[in-house]
């Protein structure tokens, strides 16, 4: 290089070779959009909670039963100097809770005023979908109380509930705990 180049020029001579190099480079597949949640198990059935209504999961921890409760109430705990009641979603949507205590866990809610731990099967963690893979009208296979908090499913190896915390909170049943 006999010339002398500024260095502007010399980034500029880069960026043009990288230009010509670039443009026989495969497109990138596009990005689809995903969704993401808490995936939870309620007896046989797999639900999965949008990540925004859930704050925190815990393992079930000691608790103090109360009386002149539902008997789905299963008491309150003390989660960090704030009293959180435990309710049993398997119980407040008349199924048994599985015996295996080891598994069981706490989805923490807190939205608007209401701040409760739900007591669920078993977590199985973060799980991803694809955003266009929801399917929001449900077919007929889906009965009983929790129909009115699952808002869609997503199909895979298994079939996914989008289930709703939020709704479920909002909801007077789920609010009148008192015998």
């Amino acid at each position: 290089m006999s010339q002398s180049l500024t260095a502007f020029e010399l980034l500029l001579q880069i960026d043009r070779r990288c230009r010509l190099l670039g443009a026989d480079l495969p497109s990138q597949p596009t990005h689809r959009a995903g969704w993401s949640g808490i995936g939870f198990r309620l007896g046989e059935h797999w639900y999965v909670a949008p990540m925004g209504e859930v704050s925190e999961v815990l393992h079930e921890p000691r608790y103090t039963h109360l009386p002149g409760v539902k008997p789905w109430v299963r008491g309150v705990a003390n989660l960090r100097g704030r009293l959180l009641p435990l309710m049993d979603l398997c119980g407040f949507f008349g199924h048994e809770l599985s015996s295996v205590r080891k598994q069981r866990r706490v989805l923490v809610v807190d939205h608007d005023e209401v701040f409760t731990g739900l007591l669920v099967d078993e977590v199985l963690g973060l799980q991803h979908f694809a955003q266009d893979s929801l399917e929001t009208t449900l077919a007929d296979d889906l009965d009983g109380p929790e129909a009115a908090f699952v808002k869609g499913r997503f199909r895979g190896e298994r079939q996914w509930r989008v289930f709703s915390p939020f709704a479920l909170t909002r909801s007077p049943g789920f609010m009148d705990v008192a015998i």
